[in-house]
């Protein structure tokens, strides 16, 4: 029997870990180094910012000449969708992914670029007679780590927070509660963090121009305003959500006011429900039987028993999602395509198939179109040993995406 509950939102936001010991890596000097580039030159490229110096003058002109105004996140823009017939905008940072990961990790780094390899490559069991993507300079690419204006985070996130964490100054209980521990502070770690929610942002422009884009990472729905948490440091979900709809913040390029967050990762969105944004929705769909423990309160919560079939499953989804479209009448909506609903999955604990999750990403964006909701769509959570089969699964929703640009001709 499928155990549902609805529930409002409540404030069960996190205190911030008060233990001050810090670890002390090896590359507290070069993260510190990178934090001092990042906050100056996210100064001055800041949107809306109003910066009189000649400096910035000259950066926002620079940046402008390679950067459309209607696409103000983008440090290049891929395949134009206006004749792009094959897929919908897809974003991608060659940075989201990085060498020299621990090889025994539970956390798959290698699986974004893995990912990027399987969307730019046609696969035997594929029914499309060419790659998805034909090669990378068609992902549309976020903005450098460099060029990320630091007021898209500081406010949403504790500014406390950020700045140890861009400084490579969490503390050791910090780190082991988002499940990096020493790797947190590592300078690629928290580059591709910011990046991840750079392409989020940028994937939300598209959406909104276009009504449907997808980003190769993102869902990052553990991490609430003041630590992070499961694999997530920056909630890129909450964070993009606020961006669109801020005027201030989003240069014109986005005017949502309600955003509903559809996130149906094996496990709660805990971090998002806890986010207090106005305008912010949120419905999870996850095991009621995994992490996290205790659950936090999301607008609709569907809490799921382990071993929950495609049947059944779907069943749930599309009782929930209808009702909360009706209900919420959002004119945004950001979905949470997490794979580790997958009956093989390593985290997992449901009896989901791959045509299964197809299926269900088939529904949720179809939903949306054709409510004429944009919708942008990240990879969220998928763990296993075979990162190629994980990428796979990872390339389904980037597939449904372009399934429904072409159902209904989108770019025009």
């Amino acid at each position: 029997m499928i155990l549902t509950k609805i529930s409002i939102r409540g404030q069960t936001n996190a205190n911030l870990v008060t233990d001050r010991r810090m670890i002390k890596p090896s590359a507290a000097t070069t993260a510190s180094l990178l934090y001092a580039l990042f906050c100056t030159r996210s100064h001055a490229l800041s949107l809306g910012a109003g910066a009189s110096s000649s400096t910035a003058t000259a950066a926002k002109k620079k940046n402008s000449e390679n950067r459309p105004s209607s696409m103000i996140a983008t440090s290049r823009c891929g395949l134009d969708p206006a004749v792009n017939r094959f897929h919908a905008p897809i974003v991608y940072h060659e940075n989201y992914s990085f060498p020299n990961w621990p090889e025994n990790h539970t956390f798959p780094m290698n699986k974004f670029s893995e990912t990027a390899k399987a969307l730019t490559t046609r696969h035997a069991d594929s029914h499309l007679p060419r790659p998805l993507v034909r090669k990378e300079m068609d992902f549309f690419r976020p903005l450098d780590f460099v060029d990320v204006p630091k007021e898209w985070f500081s406010s949403v996130i504790c500014a406390d927070f950020l700045d140890r964490f861009l400084k490579g100054e969490l503390t050791v209980e910090e780190c082991r509660w988002i499940g990096f521990r020493e790797q947190t502070s590592r300078p690629e770690l928290i580059e591709r963090t910011v990046l991840e929610v750079a392409g989020t942002i940028l994937t939300c422009q598209l959406a909104h121009k276009w009504g449907i884009a997808s980003n190769v990472a993102g869902g990052t729905h553990h991490a609430s305003h003041d630590r992070g948490a499961g694999y997530t440091i920056l909630n890129d979900l909450a964070i993009a959500a606020n961006f669109i709809t801020s005027p201030a913040i989003n240069n014109g390029t986005a005017n949502a006011t309600k955003v509903l967050v559809i996130d149906c990762d094996v496990h709660q969105g805990d971090g998002t429900a806890k986010f207090e944004l106005e305008g912010l929705y949120t419905l999870s769909m996850h095991c009621e039987d995994n992490y996290p423990r205790p659950k936090a309160t999301s607008t609709y919560d569907v809490g799921l028993p382990s071993g929950t079939s495609d049947e059944e499953y779907m069943a749930a989804l599309k009782d929930t999602v209808e009702r909360a479209l009706n209900e919420i009448e959002p004119d945004f909506v950001l979905y949470d395509a997490g794979i580790d609903v997958y009956e093989k999955d390593v985290l997992g604990r449901l009896r989901v198939t791959e045509a299964g999750i197809r299926a269900r990403d088939r529904y949720v964006l179809d939903k949306c179109v054709s409510f004429d909701i944009p919708v942008a769509a990240v990879v969220g959570g998928g763990y296993d040993k075979n990162i190629q089969a994980l990428a796979r699964r990872h390339a389904i929703v980037h597939e449904e995406c372009s399934f429904i640009w072409r159902k209904y001709h989108m770019w025009q």
